[in-house]
């Protein structure tokens, strides 16, 4: 029987979910949390005073003193040691876009000797990797080894079980020795920091005086697929590189839309089901799980939560997708474009502002026309894209989303803004001065059947082409790929806000009376605003050829590719915004710009290594052989005197073969010139990831249109790796 119905014979892993004191299964509420030493464990173990500081630390931020920070280590090590825990790690985010741990144990021994167990605040507050072996961008000499973590106490502390024993993970900073920071994370704190404060100047000065604190929330939505274990074993690209970087069409992709949102397959069931309760335990509030639109894909969505802890959670997410689906006899695939000629997958990050009302500040209302602080707002994240859209562009530019951005339902690497009919209504009509005869009151849908209730409109539609939506009360910036960290480029998202912010507090601080603007001065000020942002605003079909004409004449960047993106950090005056914000300085940018582009090259050329192993040793041999059967096939018809209709089937045959065979030369010869260690030097590495952009990538996919020319030739039972309908459809 053929490897694509074999699943149904794969036994699926059931799970038991967690059991109350009772006996019965838990709600989800009773368990959820249960390894996480968030406030309500801290309540149990801390005082009073303690447990008021910890809340505000982790709510507004503030520094935590020696004694206090003992008295949280003695508290978290009894609990976690409650609970089973023999190591603690800081837990922390290099720039390799994985996360990172070292494991210490609990144990010490006193003054006689005797073995205990001991945590202490000092050990709690930080902790020294050795940092020599992470990317720092050329920031520091390899030789200077020493490297800090910090904890981070705005994330809680949470412990991570396995069937081999339980760690108390601590969430850490991760810096170097003269305090450069060397992860994601430090970056989105401070423009956390920052855009909170801009965001409280802005309200003071519209006369919103009691906002003592502003922060981001942040909902990511992961995309992944899900393939079998021994099918993504058979194929090294998978493996090593997380791509299929050969793979001919399936006959069915999904141009019938039957995946979309379709019965979850059982298997995929289990698998959900399973990670759930792990991510559950964790605290991580994932609301839904859903097919996604090509086959094979998936979706699992959070709640929103604060910008950093939300990032900190995908983190989680991603390390349990891949750990959970192995369990399953599955792969999570996390790559932005794992398969070609179907969608590609994203993380969305929907994002928005809160203040210390708990109010949304991106929330119109019913009347968003009437809603001063929403439109106020709304006019700083115009004027902050449209300013720094480039190097917002930049924080996106990866190898695996150069083949995802602008094809097949992803946003195109054209940064602009959707807002929806009813709120470009509103602008226009504030732009031209007629905004009091604006009507945005939501409307019902009648659906013309008298057992169902009316539909309440939105005042605005979903524009799944656009980078940067308004999808009702938060921003959806799409083009985040899915495979890495969500810190950073909320982070730039963050200080591009907190520049646009910055540049309108600016016009009212020049129009304020008593430390406050008027309601008509604020309008005639969010008139210019609106009439000078205009460009970055875009309702429209974002895949059409019509539109990349169009934003050329707006004066709007398309960057289609990885090295051309990042080329825009070389350029103080486009990032002096970070520098501004305090999130970078210059030569944190140059190095993270140094290491984007090591990422990148290094990345492809795995992707080529891949490619050029398996032509040589799964898909030139196969041929070979494949070859010799025609080659015997038409010589018996002319020992015979009979026409070969194989023939024709070697001549189309050969002419592949030997596609195949020049272009592998090509490359071959091509990888030969930068396989020496020049080329991946930090003064060489921008000119390099040109070079495999432009040649590299170019002369793989040719060797990628040969290989699969092939595959369409040689018999099903020969071909040496599993096919796209094999892979692709072996969970339904």
């Amino acid at each position: 029987m053929s490897d694509l119905f074999s699943y149904s014979a794969v036994t699926i892993r059931k799970i038991q979910r967690p059991q109350n004191a009772e006996g019965r299964q838990s709600r989800i509420a009773e368990y959820f949390g249960s390894n996480v030493f968030d406030l309500r464990a801290m309540a149990k173990r801390l005082s009073a005073h303690d447990l008021e500081i910890m809340k505000k630390v982790m709510k507004i931020g503030g520094k935590i003193d020696s004694s206090l920070a003992e008295r949280v280590a003695a508290a978290a090590r009894e609990w976690a040691m409650e609970k089973g825990a023999t190591h603690y790690c800081h837990w922390f985010q290099p720039q390799t876009g994985a996360t990172a741990e070292k494991h210490d144990a609990f144990l010490w021994f006193d003054k006689e000797g005797n073995p205990i167990e001991r945590f202490t605040g000092p050990e709690l507050l930080q902790s020294e990797p050795d940092a020599s072996s992470f990317p720092s961008g050329g920031i520091r000499s390899t030789f200077e080894a020493r490297g800090y973590t910090g904890w981070d106490p705005s994330s809680p502390m949470f412990i991570v079980e396995t069937e081999n024993g339980k760690t108390l993970y601590i969430p850490s900073v991760f810096i170097s020795y003269h305090g450069e920071a060397l992860d994601f994370k430090t970056p989105l704190l401070r423009s956390n920091n920052t855009l909170s404060i801009e965001a409280i100047k802005t309200l003071h000065l519209i006369g919103e005086k009691k906002v003592t604190h502003v922060t981001t929330s942040v909902g990511p939505e992961q995309e992944f697929f899900i393939i079998d274990k021994k099918q993504a074993m058979k194929r090294i690209d998978l493996s090593l590189s997380g791509r299929s970087v050969f793979g001919r069409k399936s006959p069915k992709g999904q141009e019938l839309e039957d995946h979309y949102f379709a019965h979850i397959p059982s298997r995929v069931q289990a698998f959900f089901n399973e990670l759930e309760v792990e991510l559950y335990k964790l605290g991580v509030p994932v609301k839904t799980r859903h097919n996604e639109v090509a086959p094979g894909q998936f979706e699992i969505a959070p709640i929103y939560e604060s910008s950093n802890i939300a990032a900190d959670h995908n983190q989680l997410v991603m390390k349990y997708l891949k750990s959970i689906a192995l369990k399953h006899g599955l792969v999570a695939l996390l790559h932005e474009k794992p398969f070609a000629g179907v969608n590609g997958s994203g993380k969305h990050v929907n994002w928005s502002m809160t203040d210390s009302s708990g109010r949304n500040l991106l929330d119109p209302g019913a009347t968003p026309h009437e809603n001063l602080v929403f439109l106020t707002f709304l006019c700083g994240i115009l004027q902050g894209i449209l300013d720094n859209s480039e190097v917002l562009r930049a924080s996106v530019a990866s190898a695996g989303n150069d083949h995802r951005l602008g094809a097949n339902e992803a946003p195109p690497a054209i940064i602009s803004i959707f807002l929806g009919n009813t709120l470009d209504k509103i602008l226009n009509a504030i732009e031209t001065g007629n905004n009091d005869k604006i009507n945005a009151e939501k409307i019902m849908i009648d659906l013309g059947l008298s057992h169902i209730q009316n539909v309440a409109k939105d005042n605005t539609d979903r524009n799944r082409t656009s980078p940067f939506a308004f999808t009702g009360n938060k921003f959806e910036f799409r083009a985040v790929g899915s495979s890495g960290s969500i810190n950073y480029p909320t982070a730039i998202l963050n200080a591009a806000v907190c520049d646009g912010l910055a540049k309108l507090n600016k016009k009212l601080e020049a129009k304020a009376h008593n430390g406050t603007v008027s309601s008509n001065d604020l309008l005639m000020i969010l008139r210019h605003v609106i009439k000078e942002t205009k460009k970055i605003r875009f309702e429209g079909n974002g895949y059409s050829h019509e539109w990349r004409d169009e934003a050329l004449q707006r004066g709007l960047s398309n960057f289609a590719n990885t090295p051309e993106a990042l080329s825009v950090l070389s350029n103080k005056e486009k990032t002096q915004f970070l520098v501004k914000a305090g999130v970078f300085n210059d030569d944190d940018i140059l190095s993270r710009l140094a290491i984007q582009q090591e990422r990148y090259v290094k990345q492809c050329l795995i992707e080529v290594n891949c490619a050029i192993e398996m032509a040589q040793t799964q898909v030139l041999p196969v041929c070979f052989s494949y070859l010799k059967l025609l080659l015997k096939n038409v010589k018996m018809a002319s020992d015979l005197n009979l026409p070969s209709p194989a023939k024709k089937v070697v001549e189309t045959f050969s002419d592949a073969v030997s596609h195949v065979v020049s272009t592998l030369e090509t490359l071959k010869t091509q990888l030969e010139k930068i396989s020496d260690g020049d080329a991946l030097e930090h003064h060489n590495i921008g000119n390099t990831s040109h070079i495999i952009s432009t040649h590299f990538m170019l002369k793989l996919q040719n060797l990628r249109e040969a290989v699969d020319t092939l595959e369409g030739l040689v018999p099903h039972d020969l071909w040496p790796y599993p096919k796209y309908s094999e892979m692709l459809f072996g969970m339904e």
